[in-house]
């Protein structure tokens, strides 16, 4: 006998039909047409129906309108989902799987026992305490005491400069994983944008997450008070600039996850870093260096690509300083899915064994990609991998 979650008890006792709370609208659209097959990712490694846009809607629809039982079956159906977003741009009915998504793990989540994974998004919200669980991971991984590579760890810094602000014209958001891990992108992408004569305001600690990888665990209250407290730090009518494709993604949703006009109108004035800098590329200092023969191919994060719509901007700032080559596996996943990696790491190393492969095919040996979570699932792998404005940080003349 599988495993079932009860969804919808009563006070009695007595199981009434289990619900995900899908609006019905959205799980009508889709047509199971199967033109989201080939851009799904995992449908690609394992070939079956289950690992499938069409098949999960298809397990939802069972659960949500004929209350089938919430068995393993269907648990590891939504759950070895990427939440990559890659079926949306091919649908032609316009289906919003993402939503559709959050709306099942969030149902999930408000009726079972929650894994301690999931708690540990909790931490996100809190800087002091990521940062203090960040140095004594550093500390051991120096000490060799946990197994890093088969984690699928970066190597952590014990030591991070401070950011500083210079002025208010932008702000940059700093988020909690990648200022605790990778601060020093943080500075480069902050360099690049003061190169433009700009000045540039830091939320800090008042806006320590932006909750999106727990609204893809489902913890959609917490990912709410993490987006309500984003939006009162980051005041006001300036631009906010992400380097974390995730993060953009997410903060230019609150208007959909918060429902109000002032969340609405703080997603609009977000923008991936990338797309405000390529019309500014000319208000850039001089470039002190540019090899032509350096070749770095261009990785999409899928929430950049798929979600923001928003990644043509990065291949044409990093052209003015390399030579650009694209990947021929039209923005297919790399398994890294923000916590994705971690939670189902064969099938996020089956898929990353695709990309891996685009990537040799491409001739570069230098990757750029414009989210922390590909950056370190794709360095496990062996692939040098950069943030594209790292890379432009080193090519112009800051002294210029």
């Amino acid at each position: 006998m599988s495993a079932k979650v009860s969804l919808g008890i009563d006070p009695e006792g007595s199981a009434s039909r289990p619900t995900l709370g899908i609006d019905p609208e959205e799980l009508a659209s889709c047509v199971s047409c199967g033109l989201c097959l080939p851009h799904c990712p995992t449908f690609r490694v394992t070939g079956e129906e289950w690992a499938s846009p069409r098949g999960r809607i298809s397990a939802m629809r069972e659960v949500q309108d004929h209350g089938a039982a919430v068995d393993t079956a269907f648990l590891s159906s939504m759950d070895t989902c990427v939440q990559c977003r890659g079926c949306e741009p091919a649908c032609p009915s316009g289906v919003p799987f993402g939503s559709m998504m959050e709306a099942t793990q969030a149902g999930l989540a408000r009726r079972r026992r929650i894994d301690w994974r999931r708690w540990g998004f909790r931490v996100l919200g809190h800087p002091r305490l990521l940062n203090l669980l960040s140095r004594i991971l550093a500390v051991a991984q120096r000490l060799r005491l946990i197994p890093s590579r088969r984690l699928g760890l970066p190597a952590i810094p014990l030591i991070q400069g401070r950011l500083r602000a210079s002025g208010d014209d932008v702000w940059l958001f700093t988020g909690c994983v990648m200022d605790a891990w990778q601060r020093s992108t943080h500075a480069a992408v902050k360099r690049v944008v003061e190169g433009t004569g700009v000045g540039v305001s830091l939320p800090g600690a008042a806006a320590g997450c932006c909750g999106a990888l727990s609204l893809h665990a489902g913890l959609e209250d917490h990912a709410l008070a993490l987006a309500i407290r984003t939006m009162r730090a980051l005041e006001g009518s300036a631009p906010i600039l992400v380097d974390s494709a995730g993060c953009g993604a997410a903060l230019k949703e609150y208007g959909e996850l918060v429902g109000t006009p002032e969340a609405a109108a703080f997603s609009r004035r977000v923008m991936d870093v990338h797309e405000w800098l390529a019309p500014r590329l000319e208000e850039l200092p001089g470039v002190a260096v540019r090899s032509s023969d350096a070749v770095v191919a261009v990785h999409d994060p899928c929430h950049l690509r798929h979600v923001q719509r928003a990644h043509q901007p990065v291949a044409e700032v990093l052209a003015r300083f390399v030579t650009v080559v694209a990947l021929d596996d039209d923005g297919l996943c790399c398994g890294a899915g923000g916590a994705y990696a971690a939670m189902q790491p064969e099938l996020a190393a089956s898929i990353r064994e695709r990309k891996v492969e685009a990537i040799k095919r491409s001739g570069a040996r230098i990757v750029a990609s414009a989210n922390p979570g590909c950056t370190i699932h794709l360095a496990n792998a062996g692939v040098v991998v950069r943030h594209p404005l790292e890379i432009v940080d080193e090519a112009i003349d800051h002294d210029g």
